[in-house]
């Protein structure tokens, strides 16, 4: 049974799905949501150089599992700090992209065709020197002219791309039409034998799928797709196929199909927020639904996994600890998602005797005064007093506790939620704090939520303390 390849486009496609640049943390929680349902690969957007999205690439590269296409264009001359931004994923990928239609390449290479084959060559080869795995993308390549194609699909072979993407940009071919052009492709390009071939079909028609399930009928090794509706096959809709027609084709693929309709409806919300929202992200909490989904099947493995992705560092007795208590938070719920997992590790993980004691605390807040804070702590008995003025009672909570403490931490995160609800609710506190490159966490419950602030600094603290001693 021959297993095809299901290689995903979301975040190298993002501009059609939404308007407005992702930010950071939307692009992690993408890859992460992504590598979750174990893609094939996952294809990010060509870089111009800014900085910004060169760290977005490194710390994708570094999280993910999945393999990473970096796609260039390839008249672009920026391949080195392309491959610089991805070189530390496990199975790092370049894809250069290179339109071939007589329009597209006068347009945006300003070449004619034996131009376009000098550039063809030298830039698969550059490629080919940084890494071993290198994807040529044949972009417009059902309006290309056929010769040229071929030649041009040779020629990168021959400098070394060992995967090939056949390309309908335009979407204007039926299914039919679309299988026997790669027949007539693989049969006239030579050395296309020899290495995989994918394609990537427009849904221009609403035909995408169907081109494309014609192209593996037709003996295409795999697709691109794309977790949400976005003018491509979506994964859902290629999981079905396989489904349906993989006994009678002889083919499967490598989905996780058990997370694929929660994880796309996930990113689904994340990318297409509700209209009458004022967030950008419209109702969805990152941490909460566009993170990582875990359920009571996962092995400790996996769950241990995405606790260090979430930036802790534990010791084999800590990890037992956290994964058994999220054993009996997953049996009763569909999924944990990474804010329960932080609080699992905060209340489970590194539990240590007790330096720093809260003895009281006084707020001062309000719309026509600045936050005061008076905090006072006991320490082996000793009992220190800080002040703090801050922006918000939080914050001039947090700073009186610096003043006494005489460090100031790196907050890694801070997160509030309802326990319970009423006007009496019981509030719940995530604070975070980076010492020394680790994360320590703590977690604090009171039905006032600034106690519930403080107590959570506190029991962070105190892991920080007795960790340096």
């Amino acid at each position: 049974m021959k297993t095809i390849k299901l290689i995903d486009m979301t975040l190298r496609e993002v501009n059609a799905l939404r308007s407005g640049a992702l930010t950071f943390k939307e692009k992690l929680e993408i890859a992460r949501g992504l590598d979750r349902l174990k893609v094939d690969g996952i294809e990010l957007a060509p870089i111009d150089g800014g900085k910004a999205e060169a760290l977005a690439n490194k710390t994708i590269a570094a999280m993910v599992s999945a393999p990473i296409i970096a796609s260039v264009d390839i008249a672009s001359g920026n391949l080195p700090e392309t491959w610089e931004s991805v070189r530390a994923a496990r199975h790092p990928r370049l894809n250069l992209l290179a339109p071939l239609s007589p329009a597209l390449m006068e347009y945006s290479c300003h070449k004619k065709a034996p131009a376009m084959l000098e550039l063809i060559t030298a830039q698969v080869k550059a490629a080919r020197g940084l890494t071993e795995s290198v994807e040529f993308s044949a972009v417009d390549a059902t309006r290309a002219e056929r010769g040229f194609l071929c030649d041009a699909i040779a020629a990168a072979i021959a400098a070394g791309a060992n995967r090939v993407t056949l390309c309908d940009t335009a979407g204007v071919m039926l299914p039919g039409e679309f299988a026997d052009f790669v027949t007539d492709v693989r049969a006239n390009a030579a050395g296309l034998e020899n290495v995989k071939l994918l394609v990537q079909v427009s849904d221009e028609m609403s035909m995408g799928l169907a081109c494309a399930a014609a192209a593996i009928a037709a003996g295409a090794d795999g697709m691109k797709c794309v977790a949400v509706p976005a003018g491509y096959p979506t994964l859902q809709q290629a999981a079905r196929f396989v489904e349906v027609k993989g006994a009678a084709l002889d083919i499967a693929a490598n989905l996780r199909t058990t997370e694929l309709t929660r994880v796309s409806g996930q990113l689904n919300k994340l990318l297409q927020p509700h209209e009458d929202s004022d967030s950008p992200l419209g109702n969805v909490a990152i941490g909460e639904t566009a993170g990582v989904c875990l359920d009571a099947n996962d092995e400790i493995g996996e769950v241990i996994k995405v606790v260090r992705q979430l930036g802790y560092d534990l010791s084999d007795e800590d990890n037992a600890k956290v994964y058994e208590a999220f054993k009996r938070v997953a049996s009763r719920k569909h999924f944990v998602g990474t804010r329960e997992l932080d609080a699992i590790v905060a209340s489970t993980a590194l539990q240590v005797p007790s330096t720093y004691h809260i003895e009281n605390y006084v707020i001062n807040s309000g719309n026509v005064i600045t936050a005061t804070a008076n905090i006072l702590l006991n320490r082996n008995g000793e009992k220190l007093r800080g002040v703090g003025v801050g922006d918000g009672p939080i914050d001039a909570a947090f700073l009186a506790i610096e003043q006494i403490i005489g460090h100031h931490y790196e907050l890694d995160d801070f997160q509030i939620q309802t326990v319970t609800e009423g006007r009496d609710a019981m509030g719940s506190a995530l604070v975070k704090l980076r010492a020394d490159g680790k994360v320590y966490s703590g977690n604090g419950i009171s039905t006032d939520i600034i106690g519930a602030s403080i107590r959570a600094y506190i029991s962070a603290l105190n892991k920080i303390v007795y960790e340096a001693n």
